[in-house]
């Protein structure tokens, strides 16, 4: 049993580190999962509707305690940092955890529990079992916590809980060092909303009280159809939500026609303004360059109409819906460069390049 709460350790340290730093790369994207639970929350348990709504602006913070706390849970778990004050602090948070992802997949709400951010998507009740394993062994550590030996190494806590903040911050002001969503550079947008191989589907069918499976749709026509599996999940489109649009039609197509410079503008509430005299100038400088300008956006058209005007951005304007614009940009406003739908380039609004450097990436 010693050996079996030394492996739990190492296990559990290993993994909220990870877990911690995956997310920790990308801050945003879990603010935005913790805001899509408080807004299910609100809806399902009316009576704590104000409280759960009042959490949405608080979101970001969150995620950063949280990503934060993991890593360091983590990483003082390994080295032996007070491990009677550690255990119980893992316990609170994997049971907080096995909550958010049994609700996640017994209602199923929020699919994507975001537990190892972009790097690892698991199906909701994968993630629910994940936590029930970490759960188990958490409580083997809680319960050896007494013979792990108290080791001084505040100093290694500090630092760790310094440069966990540290990666948290960059990612906010700038993007994520590692950028593993499906609209990162390099990524070709077209080639992602198309399977990468044929799908290959199992088909279930049932006659008699007994069940029939086929990879080949039957001719029998006593069977009654249950349901149809796919066989390459792997294969499937890793985008299907992108669309653009105007009140003109789709434009879809066309975003992955020649040279495009997109203006992200997720919604116009909490746009830094301040960044896009010098964004504007940029838009200026490639037009003559064979490099359109266009905006995209999910606000309503008469509010975009306005806000174009007000900061002089002479630009088209598309729609596209929130979440692919959350997806595509992870600041407000953002930069976003295609050259026959591949992405060649992405920016955070205080990284604005130059136009020489975004000529240079679609030469």
């Amino acid at each position: 049993m010693k050996i079996l709460a030394q492996l739990s350790r190492v296990i559990v340290g290993l993994l909220f580190i990870f877990s911690g730093l995956i997310k920790l790369n990308d801050p945003v994207g879990t603010q935005y999962k913790l805001e899509e639970y408080f807004e299910v929350f609100a809806e399902d348990l009316p009576r704590f509707h104000d409280l759960f709504v009042s959490l949405v602006p608080l979101a970001l913070y969150f995620s950063v305690f949280l990503c934060t706390a993991e890593v360091v849970l983590g990483i003082a778990l390994l080295v032996g940092y007070k491990p009677k004050t550690v255990s119980w602090l893992l316990l609170t948070i994997i049971v907080f955890f096995t909550f958010l992802t049994f609700y996640s997949a017994y209602f199923n709400k929020v699919t994507d529990c975001g537990c190892f951010g972009a790097a690892i998507k698991l199906t909701p009740w994968t993630s629910f079992g994940k936590d029930l394993f970490l759960l188990a062994l958490i409580l083997i550590i809680v319960y050896y916590r007494k013979k792990f030996k108290s080791l001084p190494t505040g100093i290694i806590i500090v630092i760790s809980t310094v440069a966990s903040l540290g990666i948290a911050v960059y990612a906010l002001r700038h993007l994520p060092i590692l950028d593993l969503l499906p609209y990162r550079v390099g990524a070709s947008i077209p080639a992602q909303l198309k399977p990468s191989e044929p799908l290959r589907y199992q088909y279930i069918f049932e006659k008699g009280g007994k069940t029939f499976e086929y990879e080949q749709y039957p001719s029998d026509t006593t069977l009654v159809f249950k349901e149809m599996i796919v066989l390459n999940e792997d294969a499937k489109p890793k985008i299907t939500d992108y669309k653009v649009w105007n009140d003109e039609g789709d434009f879809t197509e066309s975003t992955f026609q020649g040279k495009k410079l997109f203006l992200i503008i997720k919604n116009l509430t909490d746009i830094n303004t301040a960044a896009l005299p010098e964004i504007n100038k940029l838009i200026n400088s490639v037009k003559s360059k064979g490099i359109e300008p266009i905006v995209l956006t999910s606000g309503n058209s008469e509010e975009i109409v306005k806000f174009l005007s007000e900061h002089q951005l002479n630009i088209p304007y598309y729609y596209v819906d929130t979440v692919v614009l959350k997806t595509i940009s992870r600041s407000n406003p953002g930069l976003w460069l295609l050259k026959d739908g591949v992405v060649k380039g992405k920016w955070h609004y205080n990284d604005t390049p130059t136009s020489e450097e975004v000529i240079n990436l679609v030469k």
